[in-house]
């Protein structure tokens, strides 16, 4: 048979092609998930060492601000929750809600959108996974309808008419669980590893939680501690 020499070998070819290109898409997310994990997890291992280093909850309000990562952005959605200014300093309504509310409110948002950001591209490789041996089979299948239709245009049955053609047919479902076994295995580690950031995450939160329940969840905010971005306040004000 020539490449492409009827619509029905077309089909198969382009479903072959179609794999290969689902499995690039899996290497290459697993390369970009990979390194937002290893770069997450320094950038919050960091930020803990320095973090506990501190002398209290307010000492450590200008290194939320400085640092990144995800431990350092729910701090600064913490700071941001019960953060008030010197006596006297003109308040806005959000500041008559209580703080305790909205520190609990705050980590938790937070926490939700750090998960939702180390999720992205997860749900790609989750369905390359499920449905490559499908699209595999179904060039199979496809190619099989080629093969048949070429051995009754030769009026042979023998062994070496039907086996070519139907070797070359099963290629595709072959080529479609070899995409979809290192697509499972990719979701199926960093799903692990989200479920683990998550949890970290999650503890931290508690912590900040009872280091601002002895400060009466209330942190000064002085001239050089940490002063919550527009986006950040906007933010709690929408969750409040």
């Amino acid at each position: 048979m020539t490449l492409l020499a009827s619509p029905l070998e077309s089909i198969e070819s382009a479903v072959i092609w179609l794999l290969v290109g689902f499995s690039v898409i899996t290497w290459g997310l697993a390369l970009i998930k990979g390194v937002q994990f290893v770069r997450l997890k320094n950038q919050d291992k960091r930020f803990h060492k320095q973090f506990w280093a501190a002398s209290s909850l307010d000492a450590a309000a200008d290194l939320s601000e400085s640092q990144p990562g995800a431990a350092a952005r729910v701090a600064q959605a913490g700071y941001a929750a019960i953060a008030v200014g010197e006596p006297g300093q003109a308040s806005d309504l959000s500041q008559a809600i209580n703080h305790q509310d909205r520190l609990e409110r705050a980590l938790r948002q937070q926490i939700v959108r750090e998960r939702r950001s180390l999720e992205t591209g997860l749900a790609v490789v989750a369905s390359i996974g499920s449905t490559s041996p499908f699209i595999g089979l179904f060039g199979t299948v496809w190619g099989i309808m080629e093969a048949l239709k070429g051995i009754s245009a030769a009026g042979s049955a023998s062994l070496e008419t039907v086996a070519g053609p139907i070797g070359a047919a099963l290629v595709a479902t072959g080529v479609g669980i070899a995409v979809a076994v290192p697509a499972v295995l990719v979701y199926n580690y960093f799903l692990r590893r989200l479920k683990l950031t998550a949890a970290d995450l999650d503890d931290f939160a508690h912590d900040f939680y009872s280091l601002a329940q002895k400060s009466a969840f209330r942190v000064l905010v002085h001239p050089t501690a940490y002063k919550p971005s527009s986006n950040t306040a906007h933010k709690v004000k929408e969750a409040s």
